[in-house]
């Protein structure tokens, strides 16, 4: 099984990518992962990715094409792969299709993990870190037992910067303006496969391997 994985922050898109590699053994291909194994193997690709990332510049869409070319035709992704994080703009998923096809490879699906913009915000503007111990809790899903304290040793819980309203609006402006098209492209394709990310995680779980059967 070839699948592509997405979804926005706060969807659940990396517990989701977790259980289904267990549940189908198939291999978890992750660009951050694949990144940081290619500039330690110091592989061609690898060496060309550290040299932008080293100048503070963004990676060229041919570079990281060629990692995830080099990363799935090694032996682990011959079973099935997931791939995660990649591509996220049309042009990269153009790019990806062109490679794949060289490699005579398909992909099955495309898992798009969907949920309605204000369940996302407070997902992810609930999130609450300790000042002592950096413990890591929710207002709504994992409140810590005294308001605005840390269970473990008492320290001030505080919102990060990049957890309030605005942040967290713009990342998700961003994420659905260089989505979209792609979702437009896997759905004219007929890869797409849309899930409500909007319940319990075990049911989101469920309703992916249904769509894959």
């Amino acid at each position: 099984m070839k699948l592509l994985i997405m979804g926005p922050p706060g969807a659940g898109k990396g517990t989701q990518a977790e259980m289904l590699v267990k549940e189908l053994n198939i291999t978890h291909v992750s660009t951050g992962d694949m990144f940081r194994a290619a500039i330690k193997e110091g592989t061609e690709m690898g060496k060309k990715a550290k040299e932008y990332m080293d100048k503070g510049e963004l990676v060229p869409d041919d570079v990281v094409v060629g990692m995830v070319r080099d990363r799935l035709q090694k032996p682990d992704c011959v079973k099935g792969f997931l791939l995660d994080g990649f591509p996220r703009t049309l042009a990269q998923a153009q790019a990806l299709d062109d490679t794949l096809q060289t490699m005579g490879i398909q992909l099955d699906a495309v898992i798009n993990i969907a949920v309605p913009r204000d369940k996302l915000m407070a997902r992810l503007t609930g999130r609450r870190v300790c000042r002592g111990c950096g413990a890591s809790y929710h207002i709504l899903f994992n409140p810590p037992r005294v308001e605005g304290k840390c269970n473990s040793c008492g320290g001030e819980l505080y919102q990060r910067s990049d957890d309030n309203e605005e942040a967290v609006a713009n990342r998700l402006d961003v994420y659905e303006a260089q989505t979209q098209p792609l979702i437009d492209y896997y759905a004219g394709k007929g890869l797409l496969k849309n899930i409500n990310g909007d319940q319990e995680i075990k049911k989101v779980l469920e309703d992916i391997l249904a769509c894959l059967n």
